[in-house]
């Protein structure tokens, strides 16, 4: 060191007789790496290790190759269909080989595979490309270990996929259909998929209390219900909801992994409704025993505590669905009284029963978590309890509560099963509200609406509402009502806009002679159009038009006092055009008024269907046509059949409708035309089997010429499929118009 960096001082001696001797650090072994790496001493934070690998970590090697099968598989199903011309007959067998190969190579594996964070994610690819043999010989490897796995913050998801697409294969065998099984005394009898579930249940029926609790095992029993009740959260489900089974990050995180589907074909509808259909009689006993375990092993105040619990709640929430399914809820101690704060067990002991506003389901009104639990008890609660509630919650609080931001929608939930004294409570009391619910609560009118319509009375009282909300006062404010309407916009603030616009200084944006417009920057926001149909203001619309004549002709006298290039423009917004779809396919539309609304179209009606949305309501508008008013459409299309060929849109559209044939001979368009057809694709109906379908439904799609991004972004390759697709229309058009004359010899 050199001198002038030494310090000056007393100096230290080397040894002190009273200093402890340090112990020796021994090396357990040769350390290799850097000096400043520090071995971990054994046995130190265990627990955390195997909590995070309970059975074991994955070798390296097998990590690889597995990493090596989950790309191939995402290759193949976001690529799938998008192979040129017809694929190869051994594709599917080359597949069907490489996933058998895997499924081998991680036979005895499966529980590390799934505990492990990067393979758990191709378990769950590997589980949509499955059979039903080997899905059941998979969830029979991972029996014994589903109370350890489900807690797992990886093999939880492994595991709610193979609920999810057990559905598709319980289905099957509750029809009887059984894959073929060789009999192996060494190996035992594999059991059905529908047994294995109903172990799966019993397994881990001891810890329900607990495992709802848990961040990672409340989505495996929510999806568990799922698969017991299917009626009650499926698709079709009157009280369904996404929230049952995924949250708001867990879809997003789902659809950024791309299409989860069969690497063999998307059969994501087929067998859909057999799916619902078929159902084991065992799961509604299994569902029950696990609402009758939450009754005996929680009390009041644990119950009730679920409720403000984020993980819990919607676990609580499909409990009480199917409590209700039951018949069990109208009982003094179940689940939905202890939630309610014993109302139940009060009207059983009195029924006139008084009861006092509980601050427990006070706070339940305003939670952003627990309102939804309280929209299921206001929905699916007895009828006499639904009147306490609706006397002690919500008379005289409607005004408050139908303004809050969460409190609504509980309030919308209650305006639905109404009676007729309380909707005309609710209109009376909201009525001095109706500007602010315009303004931001649209569901509230929305559920006022559909009730009086479902009741068939009051609509008259629900029409004035409305008009009283939007300032409409005379007859010429009720022209104005649909645009006013969609943009959610009073006579005032209407007339403001409209003021605004006229004194506003041109945009420079809007210009057509503006450079950027053909750049290759992207254009600088625009503020949103005033005058723009909304979302919610088409949903509102649409809601008057359910209710019957005359009340919905307040908006049919609206929609009918349309200049025709707003009318155009109604039909080329995706917001606005359902409402003309209401009204081309509404029960309760009178067919005068539809008429009416297809001949306001027909003028018009080659630049209704040169859009991508227009297309779709000329193919509505079709096939609700009688053949007369055909003809006048495909009239008008005549002189434009230039221009319509060339557009994107249109030519898919005047494909079908035999233009030229309308031109050449007259009487054959009329014969093939003279049966009107319902156009499946865009009504929901069932098309006519007495018409041909090519000449009297036209087809929206992709045209030969077009091609379609794919998901990923990429150019989608034309298929000899489609090619196939327009040669089997033409042979249906022949075929219509000749009869099937050639005997066409089997394979």
């Amino acid at each position: 060191m050199p001198k002038d960096l030494r310090k000056r001082g007393k100096r230290h001696k080397k040894s002190q007789p009273n200093a402890q001797p340090q112990p020796e650090l021994t090396e357990e072994g040769p350390s290799s790496g850097p000096s400043w790496i520090v071995s971990r001493p054994p046995n130190t934070n265990q627990d955390q290790v195997d909590s995070d690998a309970p059975f074991g970590y994955v070798d390296p090697e097998m990590k690889a190759y597995f990493r090596t099968v989950e790309d191939q598989l995402k290759e193949w199903q976001q690529n799938w269909g998008d192979a040129e011309g017809i694929e190869d007959i051994d594709s599917n067998e080359n597949k069907r080989m490489f996933l058998m190969a895997a499924l081998q190579e991680i036979s005895g594996k499966e529980r590390e595979l799934a505990t492990d964070p990067e393979c758990a994610g191709g378990l769950e690819r590997m589980a949509y490309s499955m059979d039903d043999f080997v899905r059941r010989v998979f969830v029979d490897s991972l029996t014994g270990s589903y109370e350890l796995l489900i807690k797992h913050r990886f093999a939880s998801h492994v595991i709610q996929t193979l609920l999810n697409v057990a559905a598709s294969t319980i289905a099957r065998e509750s029809r009887g259909v059984l894959p073929k099984v060789e009999d192996s005394s060494d190996k035992g009898q594999l059991r059905t998929l529908t047994q294995l579930i109903l172990d799966f249940s019993e397994e881990i029926l001891p810890s329900l209390p607990a495992l709802i609790m848990d961040q990672f095992a409340s989505h495996v029993v929510r999806a568990l219900f799922l698969l017991l009740c299917p009626h009650l959260f499926g698709s079709s489900a009157p009280h369904r909801s996404q929230a049952f089974v995924r949250s708001r990050k867990s879809a997003a995180w789902k659809a950024r992994q791309g299409p989860l589907t069969s690497i063999f074909g998307d059969t994501t509808d087929k067998g859909k409704a057999s799916v619902e259909r078929a159902h084991p009689v065992e799961f509604r006993g299994v569902a029950k025993r696990y609402v009758t375990t939450l009754r005996t092993t929680l009390d009041e105040n644990e119950v009730r505590s679920l409720a403000a619990n984020k993980v819990a709640c919607p676990v609580l929430q499909m409990a009480l669905e199917i409590e209700a399914d039951q018949g069990l809820s109208d009982e003094p101690g179940s689940l939905m009284d202890h939630v309610l704060v014993g109302l139940i067990s009060g009207y059983h002991d009195d029924p006139s029963f008084v009861a006092q506003a509980s601050d427990y389901l006070v706070t339940l009104l305003r939670d952003p978590t627990s309102s939804h639990l309280l929209e299921t008890l206001v929905s699916r609660c007895p009828e006499p309890v639904f009147g306490i509630l609706w006397t002690t919650y919500f008379e005289r609080n409607l005004r408050k509560l139908s303004i809050h931001p969460v409190a609504n929608f509980v309030v919308a939930k209650a305006l639905e099963r109404a009676k007729v004294e309380q909707l005309s409570y609710a209109l009376n009391e909201l009525r001095d509200s109706l500007g602010k619910l315009r303004q931001s609560r649209i569901g509230i009118l929305r559920a006022l609406i559909e009730r009086a319509a479902a009741l068939t009375i009051l609509e008259a009282e629900v029409c004035e509402a409305i008009c009283f909300a939007f300032e409409v006062n005379t007859e010429e404010d009720r022209k104005a009502l649909v645009p006013w309407a969609l943009s959610l916009k009073s006579k005032s603030e209407y007339a403001a806009a409209v003021k605004a616009k006229a004194t506003a200084p041109p945009d420079p944006e809007s210009s057509g002679d503006n450079p950027r417009k053909h750049s290759g920057r992207p254009p600088r926001e625009v503020a949103t159009d005033p005058f723009e149909p909304t979302t919610p203001g088409a949903l509102l619309v649409q809601s008057l038009l359910h209710l019957h004549a005359p009340h919905n002709a307040l908006v049919l006298d609206s929609i009918g006092s349309l200049q025709p290039q707003e009318l155009v423009a109604l039909t080329h917004h995706p917001a606005g055009s359902r409402v003309l779809d209401a009204i081309i396919d509404g029960a309760t539309t009178p067919p005068r008024a539809r008429r009416s609304l297809l001949r306001a179209l027909e003028a018009r009606f080659a630049d209704v269907i040169d859009d991508r949305i227009g297309a779709l309501v000329g193919a509505r508008c079709w096939a609700a046509a009688d053949p007369y008013l055909k003809e006048k459409l495909a009239r008008a299309l005549l002189p434009h059949s230039v221009r319509l060929a060339g557009s994107q849109f249109a030519r898919s559209f005047t494909r079908g409708l035999g233009l030229s044939l309308l031109q050449r001979k007259p009487e054959e368009w009329h014969r093939l035309h003279a049966t009107p057809s319902v156009f499946a694709s865009a009504s929901g109906g069932v098309t006519s089997s007495s018409a041909p379908a090519p000449a009297s439904v036209p087809y929206v799609g992709t045209t030969s010429g077009v091609v379609e991004p794919a998901p990923g972004g990429k150019a989608r390759k034309k298929r000899k499929r489609d090619v196939s697709m327009v040669e089997d229309e033409i042979d249906a058009l022949f075929e219509g118009a000749l009869g099937r004359k050639i005997a066409r010899s089997a394979l």
